[in-house]
């Protein structure tokens, strides 16, 4: 019991350290996760036996998966049918072909190149979704499409368990001293808990899609009741309890028809999406998916052996540098293919030129079928470990190379603007969309640039012109009329770009007013230096109104609401405006110290301001 608290303390303690030093220094948590495993592993000695340990936390990607299929619904998975068959598809048997053409190369049985083939082709949906997630990257082209190969490559892992068996070489059973039938190694128990074990092909199938089936109703038919069941206890652990349940025990179910657990919780999350429980599902299965999660970068990390590595450091790198240069290769082909560019396209490539966590569920099982041999099967779990411990690595490489590349957008030419106006309008999206859609219906004529292209062909088809290009450049500036223009507005997405145009704006123009769109407080401290003459931060006024809102709700009459509203706003631009005087570049606000302490008083006055104007209206309406 000791030795078990001591190793959990192990494991938490590096977790807790490294994990906040990595994400600080920029390199992400779950490089932070593998380097706390191998300081605790092979670096200190520390723990061992992490066999056992990362398949219990395997769950976490089984979880993983769960909560992604909660946010498909079935509809959004059909839409996503082409990349996941041609796409993901695509780069399975390609990656297959080339790994296993230069395994043979070198000599090896094509059962075991084979093997390897599958093995490497698959990528590390833990690390990929965790780094995509983290960093934003999720809802681009290129985040989407990676996330396509990963849900394939999660497929695809079901038929190449079905297929390795077929490789492996038969091993003839043998006598005993006792005269005792004996097993080859790895076969004991093999049927112990399984559903399909000595079944004829046909009966697997349909016990396979019985379990398929059974997964389905339960969620369509099932779901519902048991959680308003669970709802009438007004027990909250309970819902966590039931969340665990629906998760391990289709885990367990995948089991014993030989499937892919991350499969089957994937595909019950699917069937919830459209569950009115879903976000309490979500909500009950986020820490333990984190937890497991981390856990399992832990012990990839502790379990690999130094004495290994050193033993043939070059030429394991040499194999793994080599894995990443094919897999790249044919990722950036198929990005092109598939109508990736620039940014997009380098992060689908970087992103998935790793091998997997499922390749080793892959090599042990190739083990016990004899598919490969233990020298050459603990030579690919150090190739897979290594290259995920190298996948931040790539990330951190995209993040250097995308400030670089340019995006299929920026390749196009600009347009030719034909037209002036009296408003140039920067930015057309969400915030300048509804700018520009006041001031047309008002009858005033605007000229709209933006740098992205989607955004600029969908607002021609609802009948809005606009420009394409970069509203920063001069000359585009120049032909859309800034000399002679009253107003631009700047609402880029971009804080950098927005300021940057102001700036260049005011210097050329003095006398045009600038409204400017501002991310937070210290953008709009940039925007009053660089010239803005109305800075209009993007959730202040929404966040006036729902706090508005809040005020009718808990007493205050609509009346005095608004006068708490109006009070708060115009306090809060003077407040702007002194603070912007003391707001140094550079020195974030709370290492300011004539800043911290102004602020501190003028929040004070604001208290003494509403609740003199709320007096003051109460007095009036006595």
């Amino acid at each position: 019991m000791e030795s078990a608290l001591f190793q959990a303390s192990i494991y938490l303690a590096a977790a807790v350290i490294a994990v906040p030093i990595a994400t600080r220094l920029g390199l992400g948590s779950v490089l932070g996760y593998l380097l706390a495993g191998i300081i605790i592993g092979p670096g200190l000695h520390l723990v061992s036996h992490t066999d056992d340990l990362r398949h219990f936390a395997e769950f976490g990607v089984v979880m993983m998966l769960f909560i992604i299929g909660l946010e498909l619904e079935p509809r959004a998975l059909w839409d996503m049918r082409h990349r996941l068959i041609g796409l993901g598809g695509l780069q399975i048997l390609l990656t297959m072909a080339a790994i296993t053409a230069v395994v043979m190369g070198l000599g090896t049985a094509w059962t075991t190149a084979l093997a390897a083939g599958m093995v490497f082709a698959l990528s590390s949906t833990a690390i990929v979704l965790q780094t995509l997630s983290e960093k934003g990257l999720m809802q681009t082209a290129g985040g989407r499409s990676a996330f396509s190969v990963l849900l394939t490559q999660d497929i695809a892992v079901i038929p190449m368990l079905i297929l390795l068996p077929l490789l492996g070489a038969p091993v003839a059973a043998s006598l005993g001293a006792d005269g005792a039938i004996q097993l080859p190694e790895g076969d004991h128990g093999a049927h112990g808990m399984s559903l399909v074990a000595g079944l004829p092909g046909w009966a697997v199938a349909l016990v396979t899609l019985g379990a398929v089936a059974l997964i389905i109703l339960a969620g369509i038919y099932g779901a519902r009741p048991l959680f308003r069941h669970i709802n009438a206890s007004h027990l909250p652990e309970m819902f966590t309890a039931v969340a665990l349940l629906i998760v391990v025990g289709i885990a367990f179910l995948m089991g014993l028809v030989g499937l892919s657990p991350a499969l089957g919780t994937f595909l019950a999350g699917v069937v919830l999406a459209n569950s009115e429980f879903r976000h309490q599902l979500e909500s009950d299965i986020e820490p333990f998916k984190g937890l497991l999660l981390g856990l399992f970068f832990i012990t990839v990390g502790a379990g690999l052996s130094f004495a290994d590595f050193l033993r043939e450091p070059f030429v394991l790198l040499g194999i793994t540098l080599g894995l990443i240069l094919i897999k790249g290769a044919i990722l950036y082909v198929l990005g092109g293919l598939f109508h990736l560019r620039g940014r997009d396209r380098m992060l689908f490539t970087l992103s998935l030129a790793q091998a997997g966590e499922f390749g080793f569920v892959l090599i042990s099982f190739a083990l016990q079928q004899n598919v490969m041999t233990e020298a050459f099967g603990q030579r690919l779990l150090m190739v897979v470990a290594l290259s995920m411990l190298i996948t931040p690595a790539l990330f951190i490489l995209y993040d250097k190379l995308s400030a670089k590349l340019q995006d299929k957008s920026d390749s196009r030419p600009d347009d030719r603007i034909d037209r002036e106006g009296p408003i140039i309008l920067a930015g057309i999206g969400r915030f300048g969309q509804i700018v520009n859609r006041l001031v047309q219906s008002s009858g005033y004529k605007t000229v709209v640039i933006d740098h992205d292209m989607q955004t600029i062909e969908l607002m021609r088809q609802f009948g809005v012109k606009g420009f394409f290009g970069d509203p920063t450049r001069p000359e585009l500036l120049h032909a859309a009329g800034i000399s002679k223009a009253k107003v631009l507005v700047a609402a880029l997405d971009d804080p950098k770009a927005t300021t940057k145009l102001v700036r260049f704006a005011k210097r050329i123009r003095p006398e045009i007013f600038i409204i400017a769109r501002a991310r937070d407080r210290t953008h709009v401290y940039e925007l009053y230096q660089a010239g803005a003459d109305k800075i209009v931060r993007e959730m202040f006024d929404s966040s006036l109104r729902a706090g508005r809102y809040v005020l009718e709700q808990v007493g205050l009459t609509e009346y005095e609401a608004a006068i708490a509203e109006e009070t708060f706003y115009h306090h809060d631009r003077e407040t702007m405006r002194e603070l912007a005087t003391l707001w140094e570049p550079g020195t974030p606000p709370s290492q300011n110290p004539a800043y911290v302490r102004r602020a501190r008083e003028l929040e004070k006055d604001l208290e003494t301001a509403l609740f003199s104007a709320l007096e003051a209206e109460r007095h009036d309406a006595a």
